[in-house]
């Protein structure tokens, strides 16, 4: 009885020291103003993600999840971060990115998001008894889905913005992967859907770079009032 008290309270912990870093981490994304640094700290939540992925997997004894562990390593850590550094170089991007809000304001903001996440999740899933783990892995990923939505606001660079949406999924990745008998093919597709939509926001950003020689997305609210 001892010792499965002691895994529980590991894996209880490790869990919960797992998706308290990617949110962290989505705040350091939210603080950031150099395009190199959101992208390292991208990766790094991209590695924080597999971790928790595989660390479920072992809780849950799922061994599918170890397949999600290792496309999420594959393709949050190295792949799309290497293409993203890849169109910075490419596109002669400028390293300084501007924000339509102040950082303070921004972070000011973001903390009152992730406690309206937790007060709206925590009665919530209270009231269907749902087990402690899943509950609150479930606030930490609607705090990050809120805090990408953020970051895509704020920004005025289209880079940064597809990084704001990228986060996003991190957290409802996460989500899913602290749900118990989340089929493997439902985390596939949404790996899937998430490789489209970057290659689609590549096209995005060489045509408004052809278009307009940058990447600030208030361009585009120029065209908009040229054709009024």
């Amino acid at each position: 009885m001892g010792e499965r008290i002691a895994f529980g309270t590991l894996s209880y912990d490790m869990a919960h020291i797992l998706g308290g870093a990617m949110l962290v981490l989505s705040f350091a994304l939210l603080y950031q103003r150099r395009i190199g640094a959101i992208i390292k700290i991208y990766a790094l939540q991209g590695m924080v993600l597999a971790a928790a992925a595989g660390w479920q997997g072992y809780i849950q004894a799922s061994p599918h999840l170890y397949v999600t562990a290792i496309i999420a390593f594959a393709a949050k850590a190295v792949t799309i971060p290497i293409a993203l550094h890849w169109l910075v170089r490419r596109l002669n991007m400028q390293r300084e990115i501007e924000t339509a809000l102040g950082v303070f304001l921004s972070m000011i903001l973001g903390v009152g998001l992730v406690a309206l996440s937790f007060l709206v999740v925590m009665p919530t899933t209270l009231a269907a008894q749902a087990q402690p783990l899943p509950r609150e892995d479930l606030a930490v990923a609607l705090s990050m889905l809120l805090l990408g939505l953020l970051m895509m606001i704020t920004r005025r660079n289209a880079l940064t913005q597809v990084v704001g949406f990228l986060s996003l999924e991190n957290g409802l990745i996460l989500a899913a992967v602290g749900i118990a008998g989340m089929p493997l093919v439902v985390e596939l597709s949404s790996a899937f859907l998430v490789l489209v939509a970057f290659i689609v926001f590549g096209v995005f950003f060489f045509r408004i770079r052809d278009r307009f020689d940058s990447l600030d997305v208030r361009h585009l609210d120029h065209v908009g009032e040229t054709h009024r």
